[in-house]
């Protein structure tokens, strides 16, 4: 891991910029602690992360000065400046086009839209805590918040370090997927926009209820994909208060 910028933010946090090999990431810690810090993984939709910075950073920095917590993400494969493969780059056109004409996501296109992806994506996030983990100051337990909930999954899987997830559901989501929500024990809480124009509601809430953990919270709320509410920042936050002190 090599920091190629640091700033320390108008509420203390620590803001530092990364690369893990040929991966961008951003850590956030808070001002001060007095013991080693519990690390919160937040992964991006794949928009690119300055594209989504704000919300990023907005939800990190509240983790770091109002709860301790250390917090980083990481670029998705194919995303930002990341290069591009022809293969995904195929399937978001076919995701688009279908969309735009008003008809059904067929499985093919789910699959080759995410599966790809989440191989990609995990074995990177792993790396990513293995790096994270080894820094002064940050000591887990580790938490993982994300958008595609895919990736959530696998690494809630195989990822015995990750303590506890927020995951914001989305019904793209491959039939593999849903057999390996099975596997996945970990405390959840999940936020599902209620009116979500690009989710299937029914799909979401089947995969809510494939997940196997004993511990799991739907919080529900109107609007669409992007309206998630500020209100729900504090929950999620208590959640893993709860799970990583």
């Amino acid at each position: 891991m090599h920091f190629t910028s640091e700033r320390r933010l108008d509420d203390g946090v620590l803001e530092r910029e990364f690369t893990l090999g040929e991966i961008p990431g951003i850590l956030w810690t808070p001002a001060s602690a007095s013991a080693p810090a519990p690390l919160t993984l937040i992964s991006p939709p794949p928009l690119g992360l300055r594209k989504m910075y704000p919300r990023l950073a907005g939800r990190a920095r509240y983790y770091a000065a109002e709860y301790g917590f250390a917090a980083a993400t990481i670029e998705l494969p194919g995303s930002g400046e990341r290069p591009r493969w022809a293969a995904a780059e195929q399937a978001r056109a076919d995701l688009r086009r279908v969309m735009e004409a008003g008809e059904p996501v067929g499985d093919e296109i789910v699959d080759a839209l995410v599966l790809p992806l989440v191989d990609k994506a995990v074995p990177e996030w792993q790396a990513a805590l293995d790096a994270l983990l080894s820094l002064p100051g940050i000591g887990g337990p580790v938490g993982y918040e994300g958008g595609v909930i895919s990736i959530g999954i696998r690494l809630a899987v195989v990822e015995p370090r990750i303590s506890a997830a927020v995951f914001f559901a989305g019904s793209l989501v491959p039939a593999a997927m849903l057999e390996e929500a099975r596997q996945v024990t970990i405390p959840l809480h999940v936020l599902l926009q209620w009116d979500d124009e690009g989710n299937d509601r029914q799909a979401a809430l089947d995969l809510f209820d494939a997940f196997g953990s004993k511990e799991k919270t739907l919080h529900a709320n109107m609007g669409g994909h992007t309206g998630v509410p500020q209100f729900e920042l504090d929950p999620g936050a208590r959640f893993f208060a709860r799970h990583l002190k």
